[in-house]
Order: C-alpha cells, then sequence, then structure tokens
C-alpha cells in the first residue's frame, strides 16, 4: 500500500510532445503525488522521461481505447484518491494540496473538481466564453449545502458537461470501477458524472483554476468536434435528462457555444 494519499495517473498516448510539461507539474506539487504512466502504446519516448523520472509504467495489453485506457490507469492505483492526468495538460502546484484539503471536509466524496483554464498557442487563458459559462453553471456548488444534492448536480449535467475530467479528482473507494463505458468519443466522462451524480455522496467544486487544458489540433476534443462526432453524442447525453424535443433545442444551441474549443 502506497505511503501517498493520491495517485496521478498519467494517461501517456504515442509521443506527445507535452508530456514531459505534464510530468514536471506533477512533479512540483506542494504536497506530493505518487505518479504513475499508463499506456496502451508504448515507446522509447514515454519510456525514457519514465527512466528520467523515476516513474513507473504500466502497459495496457488488453483492448485500447480512450477509456479503456482510462479504465486501466485507475486499475494500478492503491491509494485512496485518484486524477488521471491528460498527456498534454499541466497542472497548478498547489492543486494536490489544495483537494485534499478540500476532501477532508467531506463524509462521503465522489469527486471534487475544480475551475480550469487553457492553453492556447502556448499562452495560458481563464478568459474564455465557455469557462465563463461553465462557472456560471457551477455556481451552485460552491455552496456546501449543495454538494451532496442530487437533484442540483443532475440540474447542473441536463445543461451540459461543465466538469472538466483532468481536473477531477476520484475518491476511489466511494465509486464502482469501472467507471467509464467505451461507447462514446467524446461524452464519455460527461456519461461517467451522469451516473455518479445519481450516487450518494459529494460533488465538491473549487472555484479556483487550478490546471490547464491544453487545446491543439493533434488532441482527442479537437479531432472529435472537428468531424462532427460529438454532436450525435450530445444529443443521446441530453436525452437522460430531457424528453427528445427539448433534447434536441438545448443540443442545438450547446454545440455552437463548443466552438470555443476549435482553434
Amino acid at each position: 500500500m502506497s505511503d501517498h494519499l493520491h495517485t496521478f495517473v498519467v494517461c501517456a498516448y504515442k509521443e506527445s510532445e507535452y508530456l514531459e510539461e505534464c510530468v514536471e507539474s506533477l512533479i512540483t506539487q506542494t504536497m506530493k503525488s505518487k505518479i504513475i504512466i499508463a499506456t496502451s502504446t508504448p515507446n522509447e519516448h514515454i519510456d525514457g522521461i519514465a527512466r528520467k523520472y523515476d516513474i513507473p509504467v504500466y502497459i495496457n495489453e488488453g483492448e485500447s481505447g480512450i477509456t479503456q485506457d482510462w479504465n486501466f490507469g485507475l486499475s494500478k492505483v492503491d491509494t485512496k484518491l485518484a486524477t488521471i492526468a491528460h498527456q498534454d495538460d499541466v497542472y497548478d502546484h498547489e492543486y494536490t494540496e489544495l483537494f485534499i484539503k478540500a476532501f477532508k471536509g467531506s463524509k462521503k466524496p465522489l469527486i471534487a473538481f475544480s475551475d480550469y483554464g487553457e492553453i492556447r498557442n502556448g499562452e495560458k487563458t481563464t478568459d474564455v466564453s465557455m469557462l465563463k459559462i461553465k462557472r456560471v453553471m457551477l455556481f451552485p456548488l460552491r455552496l456546501r449545502l449543495f454538494r451532496g444534492s442530487r437533484f442540483i448536480r443532475r440540474r447542473i449535467l441536463s445543461m451540459g458537461d461543465a466538469i472538466c475530467c483532468p481536473s477531477v479528482m476520484f475518491a476511489i473507494r466511494n465509486i464502482e470501477l469501472p467507471l467509464f463505458k467505451n461507447h462514446y468519443v467524446c461524452c464519455e466522462d460527461w456519461e461517467a458524472w451522469e451516473m455518479l451524480s445519481k450516487e450518494k455522496g459529494d460533488f465538491i467544486y473549487i472555484s479556483k483554476p487550478l490546471m490547464y487544458h491544453r487545446i491543439h489540433e493533434e488532441s482527442t476534443t479537437t479531432k472529435a468536434l472537428g468531424a462532427g462526432e460529438r454532436i450525435g453524442e450530445n444529443y443521446e447525453m441530453f436525452c437522460k435528462f430531457w424528453p427528445r424535443p427539448i433534447a434536441k433545442l438545448i443540443n442545438k444551441y450547446y454545440t455552437k457555444s463548443e466552438e470555443s474549443n476549435e482553434l
């Protein structure tokens, strides 16, 4: 059993030029975490970074894919808390410390997540219209009173996915694994939050930006948006909360708002 409370699971894929920057942001946390790398595409680039920073690498030799790799990575965690760190993103130095402090105020946490920024053309920013909308959506969860409210969090999720997946810290022992289903390309995380929203326990929101999500043309999100795959998946998700005519109407406007993820 690990002496740490928390594990960063870095899901590495192929040869990302941003992987080392992500790892460095995890190593320099004010509160230390265990760090592991999980991959279904082992290569010398990943191995070289792992050797440099003395990080164990776990190879998924089963079915590969976004959700499969996430589930595989979480299965290798032996701490109470875990974060799936996306290889292109970076984390604020206080991420772990502030999250663990927030967890201590909850009797039964399910997940915690923070506000976040984006990295566009190498520059960090929090001044993005879609992020401002998400902050408004998540505002009720800033109140401790609503952390455990299934009604409130389902109302938030019924209007879109305001939770940034790489910002999420999981209370591993309070959720059922494997968590992610593998039939979506874009909405696999939203689907997981929808399932967890039905469970008894807390959704903890930290309103300070504590990680930065990189927007670039090789990212899965950008590729999926360009291919138009997300439109159909969004509609299916809205149908989990609304009658189909209303879901169709909401999806029309939601899709337009997501254009901010395009370069």
